[in-house]
């Protein structure tokens, strides 16, 4: 008799539920939370920025710390076509991430069996799904 019949198969599937159930409780507690504090940061951020802009400030030292604005830019693409083209042309692959989509690397493996990308690795390992009950 294994570890998991002597416990109950069904008693350990109804812990695995209420187990997730409170993780998620817990989780949805706290993003609640940390969404107050995040909406209260964003507007304590917004005052400190509107003063920089109105007295041209780059940095302010206050007694309890010191705060600066600074540019953050975000590069994205809405033609990837064009952009794959143009990074193909210029060579200038390191403008990607390096990582695999999981899904399509899969699926590639799959349907061509016979061809391994070089270097690369894999790690597979059994999870265990639980479904509650309808």
């Amino acid at each position: 008799m294994t570890e998991a019949e002597e416990v109950g198969l069904d008693r350990l599937v109804d812990a695995c539920i209420k187990i997730r159930d409170r993780k998620a409780a817990i989780t949805d507690e706290l993003n609640t939370k940390l969404s107050a504090l995040d909406e209260k940061l964003t507007k304590f951020k917004q005052v400190l920025n509107d003063h920089c802009e109105a007295t041209g400030a780059e940095s302010v030292r206050t007694a309890s710390g010191t705060f600066y604005r600074s540019v953050k830019t975000k590069f994205w693409t809405s033609d990837w076509e064009s952009m794959n083209e143009f990074i193909m042309q210029h060579k200038a692959v390191d403008l990607l991430e390096k990582r695999i989509h999981q899904t399509n690397m899969r699926t590639f493996l799959e349907e061509n069996p016979d061809k391994l990308p070089p270097g690369l690795n894999a790690d597979s390992e059994y999870t265990i799904t639980v479904r509650r009950k309808k």
